[in-house]
């Protein structure tokens, strides 16, 4: 698995976390912060998710 992956789920969890508290604080920055580490993580997870299909085809 693509360390990409790996970090980009985590990075999705931690901003999800984020955007949680921003909506039960109601702190509007730091809710918007969590969306857009949320969806960071989403690019680099999908990022990942492409280097490993090329890893597999190449070694097949």
């Amino acid at each position: 698995m693509d360390k990409n992956r790996i970090e980009g789920m985590a990075k999705q969890v931690k901003g999800s976390v984020k955007e949680a508290i921003g909506k039960m604080t109601g702190d509007t920055k730091t809710e918007l912060e969590g969306i857009a580490e949320k969806n960071i993580g989403k690019a680099q997870a999908k990022a990942g998710e492409l280097a490993d299909k090329v890893r597999d085809k190449m070694g097949k």
